[in-house]
């Protein structure tokens, strides 16, 4: 398939989950592939995101079932926790699968080059190193990066990223945020037994979820110790000389924290690329504009991921560059990726999951809708004496009863939701889950025995 006329049929700018699966599916394909990554192979979900975070919240639940567990018959002498042993076997497995993901380029022989690219010209392409190459296509996949926000002293302040790298734990973390990030790490760090605060400038958390199971996690959240400051901002952060910071938000005194991480959402990263000499249009935020198959207004140039800001999530980044490779070098019709009806998770502690409208969002759009509820208090948590409690909520359309919506909070809300997401896609309706069988003791039956 290569084309003489360039060095490589695709170049792809970003080594990230979109840009890896972009490359190795159009090599497959036939196409003479190279790929440029500046920092390490894998992005931002295999190195510094969602990956290792996960393996930080698994860590994080530990503490609680090492408590519980007690009620189970089992007796735990001289426990600790040593973060250090934790962090860097979290790493240590980072640094596999970086291997792993280099190992799958190199078996497709896409060509790696570990540096900076920036498109120099009409197919054109200039390394960090001066080398140049053309290709037929540009790809960029180059994700997003943690938004810091402006105010006195915000370079102390630490993002997600840095978070894998600590020396120790603070005992007092400030975590500026309402979102999934801000959530999870909230969580983890307080199950590691630091004092935990999250500052938000608005009055909520979690905007995008339905609000009863925002709501549950507040109250969980807060039972479990962690603070919460709504409609305030950071004035000023100052170093301590005995360690530390001085924080100062704009409704509160002065005020010592060993940690200050800001999770306020995150940028396309877009800069320094040449996409202005190029000609490729950008949005108001900075992301590249793309049409349904990732194209943009520059006919061999397209982008895939969170550097589009369509949907910032690692599958949704996979799927994006499958489809593009499917489009350009698959030979066949045209392959678009569906951006609805897409399920998500927040790995707090009780995790959240959610496919499809939330109940505001049907009332709006479907004026009737009828909603189901299952409050409960988990077995586990029975017997174990704590008092938390679960919630799966469903959402249907009034009229033909086609489920338009499922959330939930509960351990494991996940793992349940990826197959629930199926059936929300296909357009299930109420009446196909209530016709089957609970698996019971379970969770997860609570979803076919709603009423």
């Amino acid at each position: 398939m290569a084309d003489t006329e360039y060095d490589y049929d695709l170049f792809t700018i970003g080594a990230g989950s979109g840009g890896v699966r972009a490359s190795r599916v159009s090599a497959a394909h036939g196409a003479k592939v190279a790929i440029a990554e500046e920092h390490r192979v894998g992005g931002t979900c295999v190195i510094r995101g969602c990956v290792p975070k996960k393996m930080l919240v698994y860590g994080a639940h530990f503490a609680e079932d090492l408590e519980d567990c007690q009620k189970f018959g089992w007796e735990i002498e001289g426990k600790k926790f040593d973060w250090k042993t934790l962090r860097d076997n979290v790493l240590a497995d980072v640094d596999r699968l970086e291997g792993a993901y280099t190992e799958t380029l190199d078996n497709h022989d896409v060509t790696i080059f570990h540096e900076r690219a920036e498109i120099t010209g009409p197919h054109e392409i200039t390394l960090a190193s001066g080398k140049k190459v053309t290709a037929k296509y540009i790809l960029i996949a180059t994700g997003a990066r943690p938004r810091m926000p402006e105010c006195q002293g915000a370079e102390h302040a630490i993002s997600s990223n840095e978070a894998f790298h600590l020396d120790e734990l603070p005992k007092k973390v400030i975590i500026a945020g309402g979102g999934y990030i801000a959530n999870e790490f909230a969580g983890i760090f307080n199950e590691f037994g630091s004092k935990v605060d999250i500052v938000n400038r608005g009055d909520r958390l979690l905007r995008s979820y339905d609000e009863a199971v925002r709501d549950r996690l507040l109250q969980i959240s807060t039972m479990k110790g962690i603070s919460f400051r709504f409609n305030t901002t950071f004035e000023y952060i100052k170093p301590c000389e005995d360690g530390g910071y001085f924080v100062k938000l704009s409704d509160c005194e002065e005020e010592h924290a060993d940690l200050v991480m800001f999770a306020v959402g995150r940028l396309p990263n877009t800069e320094g690329l040449g996409l202005d000499a190029a000609g490729v249009e950008l949005g108001d935020g900075g992301e590249i504009k793309v049409d349904r198959f990732s194209k943009t207004n520059v006919d061999h140039i397209y982008a895939v991921g969170d550097v589009t800001d369509r949907v910032q999530l690692t599958p949704v980044a996979i799927r994006e560059g499958q489809a593009f490779a499917d489009t350009v070098f698959g030979g066949g019709d045209p392959v678009a990726v569906d951006h609805s009806c897409i399920p998500s998770a927040v790995f707090s502690h009780p995790p959240i999951a959610a496919v499809g409208m939330t109940e505001g969002e049907a009332k709006n759009q479907l004026g009737s809708v009828k909603v189901y509820l299952s409050d409960f208090r988990p077995m586990k948590n029975v017997l174990a004496g704590r008092n938390e409690r679960s919630l799966m909520k469903m959402i249907c359309d009034g009229d033909s009863g086609k489920i338009v919506g499922i959330h939930m909070i509960a351990p494991e809300a996940p793992e349940m939701m990826q197959a629930a997401a199926i059936a929300v896609k296909a357009g299930l309706t109420k009446a196909d889950f209530d016709a089957t069988t609970a698996i019971h003791p379970t969770m997860a039956e609570e979803l076919v025995l709603m009423r």
